[in-house]
């Protein structure tokens, strides 16, 4: 929760790095997809765009990939402002902070519900969405795969377009799957900074702050 502290514990730096990874890289497949889908302000770029949407694919796979792991082996502050350091996957499992917390946390933020319930480090609404973005980073690279000229006709990737009926809808999925990753960072950065600007300043800056109270 963004009224809270916010401390290094929290978010160790390793974690503060794969944020930045992640948001560059997912800036930069947008604005080289939408360049891709439909050529804008500057004309002749598009093998330049093409280049940086399939590195910035790599890179943001592998970032997923070290990020999972990290999560076994790097140790964070599952409580708001707090320092002692357990496992970072066990913010990701159900914990007695928030158990049952689901459905009021959503009542919060729809603003039926005055309170905040309470809750650790991630509230379940945050790790329901977090944990989603790993299937569906791991479809929207199929996808691009399956799109992309060296490896369109493996059969790994072609069963897939095959499945959907052509290249074509293929191209469509892929499209659609990148508005849902528009809104998905839309709502994120809402409820990051609903409070304040805060957890931007240790996400970005890696720099402490304190609580509201």
């Amino acid at each position: 929760m963004s009224g809270h502290a916010h401390t290094r514990e929290q978010h160790p730096l390793v974690f503060v790095i794969t944020h930045w990874v992640n948001l560059s890289c997912m800036f930069l497949l947008i604005l080289s997809g939408f360049y891709i889908h439909k050529p804008f302000l500057f004309d002749g770029w598009m093998g330049v765009a093409r280049g940086v949407h399939f590195f910035c694919m790599f890179v943001i796979l592998i970032n997923l990939v070290y990020r999972v792991i990290a999560a076994f082996v790097v140790g964070s502050a599952n409580q708001p402002g707090g320092r002692a350091k357990e496992k970072d996957i066990k913010n990701w499992l159900p914990q007695p902070e928030n158990r049952h917390q689901l459905w009021p946390t959503v009542k919060y933020y729809l603003f039926i519900r005055k309170d905040h319930p309470i809750s650790a480090k991630y509230n379940p609404l945050q790790k329901v969405a977090y944990l989603v973005t790993v299937p569906l980073i791991l479809i929207m690279a199929y996808v691009g795969f399956a799109l992309w000229g060296p490896t369109m006709d493996w059969a790994f990737f072609k069963a897939g377009t095959d499945l959907v009926g052509g290249p074509m809808n293929m191209r469509i999925i892929h499209y659609f799957l990148m508005w849902a990753f528009i809104l998905f960072t839309a709502v994120h950065v809402y409820l990051a900074t609903l409070y304040n600007f805060k957890p931007i300043k240790i996400m970005f800056l890696w720099k402490e702050t304190d609580g509201d109270h």
